[in-house]
């Protein structure tokens, strides 16, 4: 059986540090403390690193909100897998 996961998408809000750190470090306790789900916050690519080093003493993953197939090339505004990898565990792929 696979266990549930509890994904939070930010979309584009609270993209920046000073608006999501201080939301992450109000929820970071109680949400460390759920059971039996795996726990999930994907911000917006300029607030990854920031919200991942918040969570590195956590048991919530963090994730990217997307990524382009390629890894390099002229894709304007894409994300690679190899630019999320630093950051984060996991990525929402093919969502709406």
């Amino acid at each position: 059986m696979r266990r549930p996961i509890i994904a939070g998408n930010w979309k584009m809000h609270m993209g920046r540090h000073d608006e999501a750190l201080p939301f992450v470090r109000s929820i970071r306790h109680a949400l460390n403390e759920i059971e039996n789900v795996d726990r999930i916050l994907c911000p917006p690519f300029t607030a990854l690193a920031a919200v991942a080093e918040a969570l590195s003493a956590t048991k919530i993953g963090v994730g990217g909100q997307n990524m382009h197939w390629e890894e390099i090339g002229a894709q304007t505004g894409e994300v690679s897998a190899s630019m999320l990898a630093d950051h984060c565990q996991f990525v929402i792929l093919g969502h709406s």
